[in-house]
């Protein structure tokens, strides 16, 4: 007897029903690559700008570290106050529908058939589909939040939405500065050259981790990520090498 495929592994009762759980819990994974990336790079610009200057390790420290405080904060609650703005819009419209159900049943009603009529569903099946959805009133709200108007039943948690892009963004915005710790051991370009290799490591594994978890090329999920916070660096590096110059000749 042939072993099952991995395709069909995957479609057992017992994995669809796993998969299913899974999909309706809410997922972070934007916020963690939103915030490692946003990390990474600012705080690696910052490093590239103060070289660019020909200001001290200790200058690109303080600022670094500063940004990764300040800058992670900020991104925590921007991400905060998002998730609540979501939850806040799905609360109004589960309010507004069920006082629809309330007021007009019957129309709303009608509502649920057009929809499912308009995925083929006619006839009998047509007014089962219809009693099943509207004899429960969560599950008939549910449905018109996500048929009509489009809405996720499951939306981010704010205060996880804001941890998760913090930890994301300190823990990754450390990884430019972490060379500049031990400058007293090695010379101004090393330090940097350092910072900058770490920095590019940094992208790849941020990358490399968003395609497998998206299902997408590992390889190239990597290289894009090295590519736009290479591209990042590499303008703040440019900017503080201009802005060195003027002032020098100023």
């Amino acid at each position: 007897m042939n072993s099952p495929t991995p395709l069909e592994r995957m479609h057992t009762r017992e994995a669809i029903a796993e998969r299913i759980s899974s999909s309706a819990r809410e997922s972070y994974l934007a916020d963690f690559v939103l915030g490692a990336v946003d990390g990474t790079v600012t705080t690696f610009a910052i490093v590239a700008g103060t070289a660019g200057a020909g200001l001290s390790v200790a200058v690109a420290l303080v600022l670094g570290i500063a940004n990764v405080l300040a800058d992670g904060l900020s991104m925590a609650v921007g991400n905060f106050l998002g998730a609540r703005a979501d939850r806040q819009l799905v609360d109004r419209f589960r309010r507004m529908e069920e006082r629809h159900i309330e007021l007009v049943p019957e129309a709303e009603r009608e509502e649920i058939r057009q929809i499912f009529a308009a995925k083929g569903f006619e006839g009998e099946s047509l007014e089962v589909a219809v009693a099943v959805i509207t004899s429960d009133r969560k599950r008939w709200v549910d449905t018109m939040l996500t048929e009509e108007w489009g809405l996720p039943l499951n939306s981010r948690e704010p205060t996880k939405s804001a941890a998760v892009t913090f930890a994301a963004f300190v823990a990754a915005g450390m990884i430019p500065l972490a060379p500049l710790l031990f400058s007293n051991l090695l010379t101004v370009e090393q330090t940097y050259t350092l910072s900058a290799v770490a920095t590019a490591i940094t992208f790849l594994l941020i990358g490399g981790f968003r395609g497998k978890v998206v299902h997408r090329s590992v390889p190239r999920a990597a290289l894009e990520t090295l590519f736009v916070g290479g591209a990042a660096a590499a303008i703040a590096f440019l900017v503080g090498t201009g802005l060195q110059s003027w002032i020098g000749g100023g």
